[in-house]
This record gives C-alpha cells, sequence and structure tokens, in this order.
C-alpha cells in the first residue's frame, strides 16, 4: 500500500493562490478567524494525523475487515483508537456550529481535512463522515428540543450519525419505500422497516449512533410526496442528555463487499424502534436533500483520494522499476534498464492521474467555500453561490468519481502484474473507489440530475450563470502568454450551451431524449468544468514564472500538467458530444426480446 503523504503545497496552492481564501472568509461573518495561517497550522495537523495514524491501518484493515456478532460490529484492529484520538484531537468539531460545541470554521476547511484523511484511509472515514452530514440536517431542520439533545455530541464526536434511505426493493426511486411511523401517544413515532446499505450503521468506535431515517407516516399519500424524516437513536437519550436504554434498532448482518471493507455497510432492522420527526410530515425528501448535498460534495472527494493514492503509489513506482530502454536513448546508461517513467506511455497515466487529482482538488475545495457563502453571505451573494452549487455538485459527484477511478486503474497498469497482486495495495484502491460512483446517487442518477432538473428545469439560467462567469475569466486574460487555454476553453463553453439547447429541443418531441444523452452530457460538462479550474491554476502559474516569483519547478510542473489536461484529455469532451448528438434510437429502437441471448 502506498505511504501517504499529504500534498501540501498543492492544497495551499489552490486556498491560498486559486481560491484566495484569505481574502474571502475576511467578507463572511464568523469566519474572519480563518487566516491563511491559522489555516495552514490546521491542516498540518490534519496531515500528520492523516499520515501517521490512518495511513498505516489502510491495508490492514481492508485484509481484516469487519466483524459481525448478535452483539454488535467489530471494526478493525486499531479503528477504535484512531477515532478516539480524532475526537481526542477535536476534530469532529472543527466546521460546526459553535453555539453546540463546534469551532465554527469554514466548511472549506473540513473538506480538506476529509481528503487527506479518506486518502490515508477511505473505510476508517466512513464512520465519523456521514456525522457531518446529519448535524447539518438537524442544524437546519431539527427543532429546538433535537438540537439540544443531539447536536453537542455528535458535534464533539462522541456519537456518529447515519443516513438510512435505501431500502431493498428501492435504491434511488425512494418513492417504493416501505418503512412506517406509527404515531405514539407521547409523541414520538414507532418506525418499523428494514434499510440495507447504511454505512456505519452499527460499530465499536462511539458510545451512540444517530440515525437519520425516511419512514411514511400511515396518512401519507403514495410515492416521493409522503415521505417524513425521523432522527433515531441506537440508544434513547435521557433528558440529561445522557445514554439511555437499548432502542429497538438492530444490524441484522454485514455486507460482504467488493471494497472498502474496513468500513461496516449494515442491514439495520427497525421494530418499532422510537423515532422522531424532523420538520413537517410529508417533507422528509426535500430535508433530506440537506444531507444528501453534504454527501455528494463528500463522495466527490473520494474520486479525488483514490486518483491522489493511486498517483503517489505510481509515481514512486514508476521512478524506481527498470524495464527495457528509453526509445529515445538510455537515460540510466550505468543500470541495465531505464526507470519505466521515461517511457510516454507510463508519463500518459501519470499525467492523467496528476491532471484528474490536482484539477478535481481546485474544483471541490471552489465547491465547499461557495457552501461556506451559501451559509454566511449577503441574500444576494448567497444566491449567486447556492445557483453555482445547484449546478456544479451533480457534475463534481458523478465526474470527479468516475475519472478518479480512471486514475485508480491507472495506478494499477503502472505496477503491471505487481499491481494486480494485493501486496502492493494498488488493487484496494481501485476496489475501494468502485463504491464511489454508485453510492449518493449513481453517474445515471446525477446526470438526469444535471440535465433535467439543473439545466432544462432553470430554463438554462444556471447553466449561463457559470458559463458567464468562465467567459469573463477568459475575458479578463486575454494575452498571448495564456491564449493556449483560453481559445479552447472559450471554444468548448459556447458549445455547451449550443448543445443544452439542442438537446431540450429534442427533449421536448421525446423525452427519452434526454435519458440517452444525461450521462454524455455529463461528462462533457465535468470536462470543460475541469478545464476551466485548470486553465485559473494555469494564469497563476504563469504569472509567477513570469515575475519569478516562488517555486519555479512547482509552477512549471502546474503549466505541464495544464497543456497535458488541455491537449489530451479536454478533447475527449468531443467524442461525448458526438454520442449526445447521435440521439435516443441507437438506444432504444432494438425491441426488448432481442436482447435476449
Amino acid at each position: 500500500m502506498p505511504e501517504y503523504k499529504a500534498p501540501l503545497r498543492d492544497i495551499r496552492f489552490v486556498i491560498d493562490e486559486v481560491l484566495d481564501s484569505g481574502a474571502v472568509y475576511q467578507t463572511l461573518p464568523g469566519y474572519e478567524e480563518a487566516t491563511p495561517d491559522l489555516m495552514a497550522a490546521i491542516i498540518e495537523e490534519g496531515a500528520k494525523f492523516a499520515e501517521g495514524v490512518l495511513s498505516p491501518l489502510n491495508q490492514s484493515g481492508d485484509e481484516e475487515g469487519c466483524t459481525w456478532s448478535e452483539d454488535g460490529v467489530k471494526t478493525p484492529a486499531g479503528f477504535p483508537e484512531a477515532y478516539r484520538q480524532f475526537v481526542e484531537n477535536g476534530w469532529p468539531s472543527l466546521s460546526a456550529d459553535p453555539e453546540f460545541g463546534g469551532q465554527g470554521m469554514p466548511n472549506m476547511l473540513g473538506i480538506v481535512i476529509n481528503e487527506m484523511v479518506g486518502t490515508a484511509n477511505w473505510s476508517w472515514l466512513m464512520y465519523p463522515g456521514l456525522s457531518h452530514g446529519c448535524i447539518k440536517t438537524l442544524e437546519a431542520h431539527g427543532s429546538a428540543e433535537q438540537k439540544t439533545r443531539y447536536l453537542p455530541k455528535l458535534i464533539a464526536g462522541e456519537w456518529t450519525g447515519t443516513m438510512c434511505l435505501t431500502e431493498s426493493q428501492c435504491g434511488s426511486d425512494l418513492g417504493l419505500l416501505r418503512t412506517k411511523a406509527e404515531p405514539q401517544a407521547d409523541g414520538s413515532y414507532a418506525i418499523t422497516g428494514t434499510k440495507i446499505f447504511i454505512s456505519a450503521g452499527e460499530h465499536d468506535m462511539a458510545e451512540n449512533i444517530v440515525h437519520i431515517v425516511l419512514a411514511r407516516l400511515p396518512d401519507a399519500p403514495e410515492g416521493t410526496k409522503g415521505i417524513s424524516l425521523f432522527v433515531v437513536p441506537k440508544f434513547n437519550v435521557n433528558e440529561d442528555g445522557s445514554v439511555g436504554e437499548r432502542n429497538a434498532v438492530h444490524c441484522a448482518s454485514i455486507e460482504k463487499k467488493m471494497g472498502i471493507k474496513a468500513s461496516a455497510t449494515c442491514v439495520m432492522n427497525f421494530d418499532g424502534a422510537k423515532g422522531y420527526l424532523i420538520g413537517e410530515p410529508n417533507r422528509g425528501l426535500n430535508l433530506m436533500f440537506t444531507f444528501m448535498n453534504t454527501a455528494r460534495i463528500g463522495t466527490a472527494i473520494q474520486g479525488l483520494a483514490h486518483a491522489e493514492l493511486s498517483y503517489q503509489g505510481a509515481l514512486a513506482y514508476a521512478r524506481e522499476r527498470l524495464a527495457m530502454r528509453s526509445l529515445s536513448g538510455p537515460k540510466n546508461p550505468d543500470g541495465p534498464a531505464d526507470p519505466i517513467i521515461v517511457h510516454p506511455d507510463v508519463r500518459r497515466m501519470l499525467l492523467t492521474q496528476k491532471a484528474i487529482a490536482e484539477g478535481s482538488r481546485a474544483m471541490l475545495y471552489y465547491l465547499a467555500q461557495l457552501g461556506d457563502v451559501v451559509d454566511r453571505g449577503d441574500e444576494e451573494r448567497a444566491k449567486q453561490a447556492d445557483d453555482l452549487m445547484a449546478l456544479l455538485t451533480p457534475i463534481a459527484k458523478a465526474f470527479v468519481t468516475e475519472a478518479g477511478f480512471e486514475a485508480a486503474n491507472h495506478g494499477v497498469q503502472i505496477f503491471g502484474g505487481h499491481g494486480f497482486i494485493r501486496e502492493w495495495g494498488m488493487e484496494q484502491i481501485v476496489r475501494d473507489a468502485r463504491i464511489a460512483m454508485l453510492y449518493e446517487g449513481t453517474t445515471g442518477i446525477q446526470a438526469l440530475d444535471l440535465l433535467g432538473r439543473k439545466v432544462l428545469g432553470s430554463g438554462g439560467k444556471l447553466l449561463t450563470a457559470f458559463t458567464d462567469q468562465v467567459g469573463d475569466f477568459i475575458a479578463a486574460h486575454d494575452d498571448d502568454a495564456v491564449v493556449e487555454f483560453m481559445e479552447p476553453l472559450g471554444r468548448y463553453k459556447d458549445e455547451w450551451l449550443t448543445l443544452s439547447l439542442a438537446v431540450g429541443e429534442k427533449a421536448m418531441a421525446n423525452a427519452d431524449e434526454a435519458g440517452a444523452a444525461a450521462v454524455d452530457y455529463l461528462m462533457y460538462a465535468g470536462y470543460v468544468t475541469l478545464g476551466y479550474f485548470w486553465a485559473r491554476m494555469a494564469v497563476i502559474a504563469q504569472a509567477k514564472l513570469a515575475a519569478g516569483d516562488g517555486d519555479r519547478d512547482f509552477y512549471e510542473a502546474k503549466l505541464h500538467t495544464a497543456r497535458f489536461y488541455f491537449q489530451r484529455l479536454l478533447p475527449r469532451a468531443d467524442a461525448h458530444r458526438a454520442a449526445l448528438q447521435s440521439g435516443a434510437d441507437n438506444l432504444m429502437a432494438m425491441p426488448e426480446a432481442l436482447f435476449a441471448l
């Protein structure tokens, strides 16, 4: 397994130079203390925890996995101790509301910590990771009593949280769920049903687990309009906030999975468990989007994490592994062969990994910063940020996880046969990465959300708000030094608008046209969006090099990688354009019977 090293120089580059966070947070009430120096100090401490505590547990946790018994779930050796250290160091409370014990730092800082922790050990991060969404849901929609009862312990990390949506007969189509909520005389509800695929639904790392559960009231209408949201603790909570008797919720089993084996993925039985309504009846799905959108950005981080970890492992191996001679002449004449990093195809894979990881980091940190503007900005500024987040979140979740999986696969390929065996840890990265394209809405679901709800559903307003921003950026950098990036970016930006209009017109006549185009449309959007962030990074690198300011090697590497992205990866958008323009007939015209073997 690669020994993880936090890419602190690149993290600081994105935070300080690309996103100018020091200035941005001075304009957001309550975040004024988030100075570059303070954020840098916090990030450095987070890197030490990720590198020194979690990274050594990544491969051993995968090999040991979790153990189920009637008494509960036992996590791998070292996991509970690492979690205790995590809590003692105050990491769970970093970005939470100070009213309930949080430190009140920007959400972006929490995303940075999650990136480092998740890259070091994604399975471990799954335990505290969903607590963030649970906290955000209760902060936004919980009653005063619910906030007082649950938030302090969740924010402190003494308790963890889950999201209980999926049932065996319904995945993304939550309108089919059957879990019932029966009103009780004391104002609570008896929750009955079975939920599956519940990450961290049961474990031995925290005193209590707080489940956020979707269920139906007895008089609820059919479909998604009849879903309500409930908070259901593993142990009931006494009036003084202490843990009481065990609630009627139990883990029936844990899944045997392809990857993230050290994360307990649970089947949860609710047998008349005591729960409490969050918000208004039959508004659960609307409220749940607070949790789901938080989780979708967190899932996008997984794509970045596995791209970064695979790149680090592949780069170290490519520098050491000797095989054949360079096509242009020996580069290691005193050795029996050259290191494989001299070969063009290995360079292609390494640069693809690097471009995906570093471009995704800029995109996702930007999204996290937009979230802070939504929370603390004035009304107009918050609305603009919220609109941008609405458009970019499905792109980030789907595109970054798809690209991250590609990057993980390149790591195995660079290792050759060694990459296919467990000893080196590269195959684990691929197995762990695969789930990211599935949970929190598959790539297809995100694509329909992007094209149907966000672009066509807004009449193109959400898209034009972003493309106008891209256009303003291009106009502000109309000079020869960066024309190699601005010219193609402008062309793709304009084409994106034209494609959207064309797909919309076809979909008005045949709704299947939108479904047929959706994934290629999203991937096209992803490559163009990542191109925008690479252009932003290239402009900064070019200016720094021209001024002779800073780390020359770092900025030269940025420019080289930006050129690689624009010349080798961005043109992939052309293939997605051709595919989505081909229409629905090549998918839908063949009768279903002809699919038979």
